[in-house]
């Protein structure tokens, strides 16, 4: 299957070359590899401009962007920047982040599961970040059909109909939620084990890390499944404040009535997908 890549980049050099490294040993290569470099400081160009030197199908896009890196807006910026400029004869399409290493047979595998079965929307492997210790553990939330942000491949008919990712916090949750609303499922292949270089979130501000809760408004969860919701982050990362900010960013978002991102009658499919999930978790 034909597939293109398209990955944001903002001050990455301390990773980047083992991510391309990896994508460039790909046993399936990528029709084109599109490297937004957004508004980077360090050496990042330098990395990117030698491996399209090396690889016909890498290509460099400069953009400027804010240098503020907030989860959602700024690498979704990015990413549609990229996607700007590829036309659409793919089959499937794939955001990546700078700072993983793939297996080599990472997209040979996810073409495989696209090619068998057409009701797949979005799939991709699983994360795994190096401890102390320097064993490699899996870091996953606890839902294992959800595909994380920093990996996901898409079909292009699931890409179409859920109009592309969403420039906003919760882009990676909205996509699923969306993809199932428009009858597609999630894969994921837990052989694909994928090394996350930088832990999650230590490069976003403390300001970023209270968005969640805005997100979960704009998902049209509702106050209660927001709750839940809240809690189980909070149980999962042993954080009562991550609790807090949670919900009063789904407060301030209510208050000051901002925009949501699915319309009336997705937001009812959501919830009722939510509810669905929360009474099978609990055997009701």
């Amino acid at each position: 299957m034909d597939y293109y890549i398209v990955i944001p980049i903002h001050n990455e050099d301390a990773y980047l070359e083992q991510t391309l490294t990896a994508v460039a040993l790909q046993t399936l290569s990528p029709k084109k590899v599109i490297l937004v470099n957004d508004n980077s400081t360090d050496n990042s160009e330098t990395v990117i401009d030698r491996f399209v030197q090396e690889h016909s199908f890498f290509y460099k896009l400069n953009i400027v962007s804010s240098s503020e890196h907030m989860p959602g807006s700024k690498v979704i910026n990015a990413f549609k920047k990229g996607l700007a400029i590829l036309d659409d004869a793919y089959e499937f399409i794939v955001k990546l982040d700078a700072d993983i290493i793939l297996p080599t047979n990472y997209f040979e595998n996810i073409s495989n599961h696209f090619k068998n079965d057409s009701q797949i929307g979005i799939c991709g492997g699983f994360i795994y970040e190096k401890q102390g210790s320097g064993e490699w553990v899996l870091n996953h939330p606890m839902n294992k059909d959800h595909v994380r942000g920093a990996i996901k491949a898409y079909s292009k008919e699931c890409f179409k109909a859920i109009g592309g990712l969403k420039n906003a916090m919760g882009w990676d949750t909205v996509d699923e939620l969306l993809a199932q609303y428009n009858g597609f499922k999630m894969h994921t292949d837990d052989e694909l084990k994928v090394k996350h270089l930088r832990p999650t979130g230590k490069a976003y501000n403390a300001r970023a890390k209270r968005l969640q809760g805005k997100a979960m408004y704009s998902m049209r969860y509702g106050f209660i499944i927001t709750t839940i919701a809240s809690l189980k982050m909070a149980i999962k990362n042993n954080s009562i404040k991550s609790f807090w900010n949670n919900m009063a960013g789904y407060i301030n978002a209510s208050r000051n009535n901002n925009n949501y991102m699915v319309t009336e009658e997705e937001g009812k499919f959501i919830r009722n997908l939510r509810w669905t999930n929360i009474k099978r978790k609990i055997g009701v």
